[in-house]
């Protein structure tokens, strides 16, 4: 099988989101070259949350706070980890299947709100995916993408 076809095959299907395959983030010149992005984008997703800054270092795994600032005062300093990128990765697939499923602004409160389906109990999405960390985070995109996806 030719490799363009097997790359078809094999890649993720996003409609208006065409790529030939998934970012490499165990390779560091890959990290390197999306970390500043990827944390302007989380930035912004987690002031669009309205998070504190406790949330939003615990969403990235528990930074130190003077991390926190560093990074937010200048995201393209450092290149970040696979574990954060990971974690910056699931944030944005959460924020992108909320804009899809809801209007706004449910789709910037949704993760703040209280909500009373059997992953929440009663609790905030964000205390969740803090709670249980990226697994939880994990499960959380699972639901939404499951939800948009009509299922």
């Amino acid at each position: 099988m030719p490799a363009a076809l097997l790359v078809e095959q094999l890649a993720p299907s996003v409609t208006g989101y065409p790529f030939e395959h998934a970012a490499n983030l165990a390779d560091e010149r890959e990290r390197a070259r999306l970390s500043a992005s990827a944390l302007k984008a989380f930035l912004n997703i987690a002031a669009k949350w309205e998070l504190n800054e406790t949330q939003s270092r615990g969403l990235l795994g528990g930074v130190a706070s003077s991390t926190f600032h560093a990074w937010r005062s200048n995201p393209g300093s450092k290149k970040l980890d696979q574990d954060t990128l990971t974690r910056i990765s699931l944030v944005i697939g959460v924020y992108k299947a909320l804009n899809i499923y809801f209007s706004k602004p449910w789709s910037d409160r949704w993760m703040t709100l209280e909500n009373r389906g059997p992953l929440f109990a009663g609790r905030a999405p964000i205390e969740y995916m803090l709670r249980h960390g990226q697994p939880g985070m994990v499960e959380v995109r699972r639901m939404l993408d499951s939800w948009r996806g009509g299922h």
